[in-house]
Protein backbone atom coordinates (compact mmCIF):
# COMPACT_ATOMS: atom_id res chain seq x y z
CA UNK A 1 0.00 0.00 0.00
CA UNK A 2 1.21 3.52 -0.81
CA UNK A 3 2.03 5.61 2.22
CA UNK A 4 -0.23 8.60 2.32
CA UNK A 5 0.53 12.13 3.42
CA UNK A 6 -1.03 15.55 3.88
CA UNK A 7 -0.10 18.68 1.98
CA UNK A 8 -1.28 21.70 3.97
CA UNK A 9 -1.55 24.90 1.91
CA UNK A 10 -1.89 27.96 4.15
CA UNK A 11 -2.06 31.64 3.27
CA UNK A 12 -4.34 34.63 2.99
CA UNK A 13 -7.60 34.60 1.07
CA UNK A 14 -6.69 35.09 -2.59
CA UNK A 15 -3.09 33.94 -2.17
CA UNK A 16 -3.57 31.03 -4.60
CA UNK A 17 -4.14 28.02 -2.35
CA UNK A 18 -7.05 26.61 -4.37
CA UNK A 19 -5.24 27.19 -7.67
CA UNK A 20 -2.17 25.37 -6.35
CA UNK A 21 -4.33 22.55 -4.95
CA UNK A 22 -5.91 22.06 -8.37
CA UNK A 23 -2.54 22.03 -10.14
CA UNK A 24 -1.01 19.68 -7.55
CA UNK A 25 -3.98 17.34 -7.84
CA UNK A 26 -3.52 17.01 -11.60
CA UNK A 27 0.21 16.27 -11.34
CA UNK A 28 -0.12 13.84 -8.44
CA UNK A 29 -2.94 11.95 -10.16
CA UNK A 30 -0.79 11.70 -13.30
CA UNK A 31 1.83 10.10 -11.04
CA UNK A 32 -0.68 7.52 -9.82
CA UNK A 33 -1.54 9.10 -6.47
CA UNK A 34 -5.04 9.05 -5.02
CA UNK A 35 -5.77 12.67 -4.07
CA UNK A 36 -8.52 14.32 -2.07
CA UNK A 37 -8.72 18.12 -1.77
CA UNK A 38 -10.26 19.78 1.25
CA UNK A 39 -10.81 23.35 0.15
CA UNK A 40 -11.63 25.73 2.99
CA UNK A 41 -14.64 27.27 1.24
CA UNK A 42 -16.13 23.88 0.34
CA UNK A 43 -15.48 22.39 3.79
CA UNK A 44 -17.33 25.29 5.43
CA UNK A 45 -20.48 24.48 3.42
CA UNK A 46 -20.47 20.78 4.39
CA UNK A 47 -18.22 19.57 7.20
CA UNK A 48 -18.16 22.83 9.17
CA UNK A 49 -21.55 24.29 8.31
CA UNK A 50 -22.79 26.52 11.09
CA UNK A 51 -19.37 27.53 12.37
CA UNK A 52 -18.66 31.25 12.49
CA UNK A 53 -15.36 33.08 12.28
CA UNK A 54 -14.43 33.45 15.93
CA UNK A 55 -11.01 32.09 16.85
CA UNK A 56 -12.64 29.04 18.48
CA UNK A 57 -14.77 28.32 15.40
CA UNK A 58 -11.80 28.77 13.06
CA UNK A 59 -9.73 26.41 15.20
CA UNK A 60 -12.56 23.84 15.20
CA UNK A 61 -12.79 24.11 11.41
CA UNK A 62 -9.04 23.52 11.01
CA UNK A 63 -9.08 20.58 13.43
CA UNK A 64 -11.89 18.99 11.39
CA UNK A 65 -9.99 19.48 8.15
CA UNK A 66 -6.87 18.04 9.80
CA UNK A 67 -8.77 15.00 11.05
CA UNK A 68 -10.12 14.23 7.57
CA UNK A 69 -6.67 14.77 6.03
CA UNK A 70 -5.14 12.35 8.51
CA UNK A 71 -7.86 9.79 7.73
CA UNK A 72 -7.20 10.08 3.97
CA UNK A 73 -3.43 9.81 4.49
CA UNK A 74 -3.72 6.81 6.83
CA UNK A 75 -5.55 5.00 4.01
CA UNK A 76 -2.80 5.68 1.49
CA UNK A 77 -4.19 8.81 -0.13
CA UNK A 78 -2.80 12.27 -0.52
CA UNK A 79 -4.88 14.86 1.30
CA UNK A 80 -4.46 18.44 0.16
CA UNK A 81 -5.85 21.06 2.54
CA UNK A 82 -6.30 24.49 1.01
CA UNK A 83 -7.42 26.57 3.97
CA UNK A 84 -6.38 29.94 5.34
CA UNK A 85 -5.71 28.33 8.76
CA UNK A 86 -4.57 31.62 10.27
CA UNK A 87 -3.23 30.47 13.64
CA UNK A 88 0.15 28.83 14.16
CA UNK A 89 -0.94 26.98 17.31
CA UNK A 90 -3.74 25.01 15.63
CA UNK A 91 -1.58 24.28 12.56
CA UNK A 92 1.05 22.91 14.96
CA UNK A 93 -1.65 20.83 16.65
CA UNK A 94 -2.73 19.37 13.30
CA UNK A 95 0.91 18.74 12.38
CA UNK A 96 1.52 16.85 15.64
CA UNK A 97 -1.54 14.64 15.12
CA UNK A 98 -0.78 13.90 11.46
CA UNK A 99 1.96 11.38 10.77
CA UNK A 100 3.16 12.72 7.40
CA UNK A 101 2.46 16.47 7.26
CA UNK A 102 3.93 18.78 4.62
CA UNK A 103 3.20 22.48 5.08
CA UNK A 104 3.30 24.95 2.20
CA UNK A 105 3.17 28.65 2.97
CA UNK A 106 1.43 30.29 0.02
CA UNK A 107 2.89 33.72 0.56
CA UNK A 108 1.31 36.67 -1.20
CA UNK A 109 1.21 40.33 -0.19
CA UNK A 110 -2.12 41.60 1.07
CA UNK A 111 -2.22 44.18 -1.73
CA UNK A 112 -2.05 41.45 -4.37
CA UNK A 113 -4.72 39.40 -2.61
CA UNK A 114 -6.96 42.47 -2.60
CA UNK A 115 -6.36 42.97 -6.35
CA UNK A 116 -7.25 39.32 -7.05
CA UNK A 117 -10.44 39.39 -4.95
CA UNK A 118 -13.23 38.63 -7.43
CA UNK A 119 -15.82 38.20 -4.64
CA UNK A 120 -15.20 41.68 -3.20
CA UNK A 121 -14.62 40.28 0.29
CA UNK A 122 -11.59 42.45 1.03
CA UNK A 123 -13.50 45.60 0.04
CA UNK A 124 -16.30 44.61 2.40
CA UNK A 125 -13.83 43.83 5.18
CA UNK A 126 -11.96 47.10 4.69
CA UNK A 127 -15.24 49.04 4.85
CA UNK A 128 -16.24 47.22 8.05
CA UNK A 129 -19.05 45.18 6.48
CA UNK A 130 -17.28 41.90 7.26
CA UNK A 131 -15.87 41.70 10.78
CA UNK A 132 -13.12 39.24 11.70
CA UNK A 133 -11.62 39.01 8.22
CA UNK A 134 -8.17 37.42 8.19
CA UNK A 135 -5.45 39.81 7.14
CA UNK A 136 -7.64 42.88 7.67
CA UNK A 137 -9.35 42.84 11.07
CA UNK A 138 -8.11 39.43 12.26
CA UNK A 139 -4.51 38.22 12.31
CA UNK A 140 -2.78 35.78 10.00
CA UNK A 141 0.23 34.10 11.59
CA UNK A 142 2.66 33.06 8.87
CA UNK A 143 4.17 29.59 9.38
CA UNK A 144 7.38 29.53 11.39
CA UNK A 145 8.96 26.55 9.61
CA UNK A 146 7.01 25.37 6.56
CA UNK A 147 8.53 22.66 4.39
CA UNK A 148 8.37 25.11 1.48
CA UNK A 149 7.30 28.70 0.85
CA UNK A 150 6.04 29.84 -2.53
CA UNK A 151 5.32 33.45 -3.43
CA UNK A 152 2.44 33.53 -5.87
CA UNK A 153 2.83 37.25 -6.53
CA UNK A 154 6.39 36.97 -7.80
CA UNK A 155 6.57 33.51 -9.37
CA UNK A 156 4.36 31.85 -12.00
CA UNK A 157 2.13 28.93 -11.02
CA UNK A 158 4.43 26.44 -12.78
CA UNK A 159 7.44 27.59 -10.76
CA UNK A 160 5.53 27.33 -7.46
CA UNK A 161 4.29 23.89 -8.46
CA UNK A 162 7.79 22.66 -9.38
CA UNK A 163 9.20 23.96 -6.10
CA UNK A 164 6.53 22.10 -4.11
CA UNK A 165 7.05 18.88 -6.08
CA UNK A 166 10.84 19.11 -5.67
CA UNK A 167 10.46 19.57 -1.91
CA UNK A 168 8.04 16.60 -1.73
CA UNK A 169 10.61 14.49 -3.59
CA UNK A 170 13.52 15.69 -1.41
CA UNK A 171 11.65 14.71 1.75
CA UNK A 172 10.59 11.31 0.41
CA UNK A 173 6.85 11.99 0.14
CA UNK A 174 6.91 11.55 -3.61
CA UNK A 175 9.14 9.50 -5.89
CA UNK A 176 11.13 11.62 -8.33
CA UNK A 177 9.51 11.69 -11.73
CA UNK A 178 12.36 10.55 -13.94
CA UNK A 179 11.73 10.12 -17.67
CA UNK A 180 12.26 6.61 -19.04
CA UNK A 181 15.18 6.32 -21.46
Amino acid sequence: MTTGYTIWLTGLSGAGKSTLAEALTAVLQERGQRVEVLDGDVVRTHLSKGLGFSKDDRDTNIRRIGWVCDLVARHGGVAIAAAISPYQSVRDEVRSSTERFFEVFVDCPLETCIERDVKGLYAKALSGEIPHFTGVSDPYEAPLAPEVTVNTASEPLGVSLERILAALEERGYLTANRPLI
